[in-house]
Order: C-alpha cells, then structure tokens, then sequence
C-alpha cells in the first residue's frame, strides 16, 4: 500500500456519499506497499455508530478488466467463512468506479495487527487459513492468468537491466541470470491448480493473538498451482526481514497448519524446492525493479531486493532441500 495520488476533503467526500456508509469523519493515506493508493477511511457509519474502510485507488500493475475478478473473490470467500474483508458495493450496485481515469474501491475494515517476529503457533493459524483459501476458492467461477508468471519477472528483470541489477548489488545480476534458466527447465507441470492469493506476507494478514482475522491485499490473485502459493507464503514468513536468518520452527509450523486443512500430494511436496526459489526470485524481480523506478515523492518505503535474492541461494542450496521433507 502506498499513496501516489493525492484526493482532497471535499474529492473524498463525494466519493464517500456514492456509498451507504455514512459521512466522512477523516481519511489517512496508509505509506506502505508500492503498487496502489490506499486512504484508511472513517466514516459515521450507515447506522450513526461510526465505521472504518479502506479506499485504494488503482495505480499500476492493475489491469481494469482484472477488478471484478479481485473484488468478487473477495465476496465469495468472505460468504465461505475465510477472514477476507468485504467489497462494499456502491448505491447503484458496482464493486468499483473511476476518477481521473484510475478505478477506486472500498472494502471492509478487518480488526487486528500484522505480525513482525511471527511465533509457531501464528504460523500454523497462517497455514491452516491458507489452505482454507485454497479450498473455499474451488467453486469460484472466474479465472485470472497470473500476472507476475515466469514472463513477467523476465521482463522485470530485462528492464533493470544487468547494470542497474549491479547497482543494487555486485552479486545480483550474476545470481538472477543463472537461476532463470535453471528454474525454466526444472519447473513442474501438472499439479493442482486453485486461486491463489500469491502475495501472502506477514503485512498482508492481520491477527489477534494467534488468531487470524484478516487476509487482505488480492490484487495478485489469480489461478495457478497450488503448491506455488506455499512456496510463497513460506518464502515471506519464514525468514528475517533481510533474508539472512531460516527459521526452521516457522517452516514446520505453517507447513503443518496448511496440511491440516488441506494435505500436500507427495508431488507437490516434491516440487516446493524448486516453486521456493520461483518465489524468492520473482519477489527479487519485482523489488529490483521498484528498487529503480519507484518515484522520489511517493509516500512508500522501498524493500530491498536482496533480501528475496539471499532466499533464493537458501533454497537453491542442495544442503536445504530437506525442510520441504
């Protein structure tokens, strides 16, 4: 989450009044993420007791078509049970609308804190909601190719270029340009397929105690391999923030908590080493290129991309194999 565009009071307000929820009491740009803009939003509420949203507006790495298909998945796992916030519809019943050309959504407010330094115990309640996800996303009658695929991160790569990856780091272009093809050639075919939300970091749940209350951010969502979206969720929780440090009870714990929900083919098992360093290396791509390209005057933090880049020579390293064991 970030802010790249810039709404006054009363342009909140108008946006506000097109649904039932009240009137504004305030908004507060949230300067976090990179890829939209996203206001917490108080309002009175529909009811006069008050109610808290949040407001993105679409800013890149979104494709207008893709919008129902993030906003009714929401909708549909919310029904199912998952912790997944609400789309709230405006009055005249659409899921999104436009201003300056850029669509705006609102969701639901979720209780709850992400997570810095997670335990075993909130691991395992990430998993186990993950494979929840997974499941109640099986009737889902849309699809959506994923955007971030194999392609995309070479062309994210293309465009840093081997010099500006140098810049980042010595090590980083050498590292990128000999795992891409490798991965290429090793990646399984054949697996289950499912919705993934392919983007499952810490910041992105939200919990109480060891509770999960909220799955949040889908705007990477789309269906894929199953086991690839593990891949992922255990490449964002299972490390320290700069890659440098496995934490091998976390492993244990959110593999557990999925395979109590939802238990891993032998197949899928297998291929995990191999779907670890796809995920280490398309997060690399993705912050190599924001790394370069991210505007001085947006509110947003950049992440280092070389915290993904020491993950994937973590899973690329034949002597850790056998925590996907």
């Amino acid at each position: 989450m970030a802010v790249y565009t810039h709404l006054d009071a009363g342009a909140m307000a108008d946006i506000v009044a097109s649904f039932d929820i009240g009137q504004l009491v305030s908004a507060k740009g949230i300067a976090e993420g990179v890829s939209n803009s996203n206001w917490l939003i108080e309002t009175t509420g529909a009811d006069g007791k008050g109610a808290r949203f949040i407001l993105t507006m679409y800013e890149f790495r979104i494709e207008l078509d893709d919008l129902p298909y993030f906003l009714s998945l929401l909708d549909h796992l919310a029904g199912k049970g998952c912790p997944v916030p609400r789309t709230i519809h405006a009055r005249d019943g659409r899921l999104y609308q436009l201003r300056d050309a850029k669509a705006l959504a609102l969701i639901e407010f979720l209780p709850g804190v992400s997570v810095a330094d997670p335990t075993p115990a909130q691991a395992r309640a990430v998993g186990a909601a993950l494979a929840q996800l997974h499941l109640a996303a099986a009737d889902f009658p849309q699809t959506r190719a994923n955007g971030m695929d194999r392609a995309e991160w070479q062309r994210l790569l293309d465009a840093c270029g081997h010099d500006g990856l140098t810049s980042i780091d010595p090590v980083l272009a050498d590292l990128v340009e000999e795992a891409l093809p490798r991965l290429a050639a090793q990646w399984p075919e054949g697996l289950p397929r499912s919705v993934i939300h392919a983007d499952l970091f810490p910041d992105n749940v939200l919990m109480l105690g060891d509770r999960v209350t909220g799955l949040i951010d889908f705007y990477f969502a789309c269906n894929d391999t199953t086991a690839y979206d593990v891949a992922v969720t255990h490449a964002a929780w299972c490390f320290d923030n700069a890659g440098k440090a496995f934490r091998a009870d976390i492993s244990a714990a959110l593999l557990d908590g999925y395979e109590s929900v939802r238990p891993l083919l032998p197949e899928e098992r297998a291929a995990l080493p191999v779907l670890a360093q796809g995920a280490a290396i398309r997060f690399t791509a993705s912050r190599a290129y924001d790394w370069l390209n991210t505007p001085a005057d947006a509110l947003v933090t950049r992440k280092d991309p070389m915290a993904f880049a020491r993950r994937l020579a973590f899973y690329a390293d034949p002597a850790n194999a056998g925590i996907f064991a």
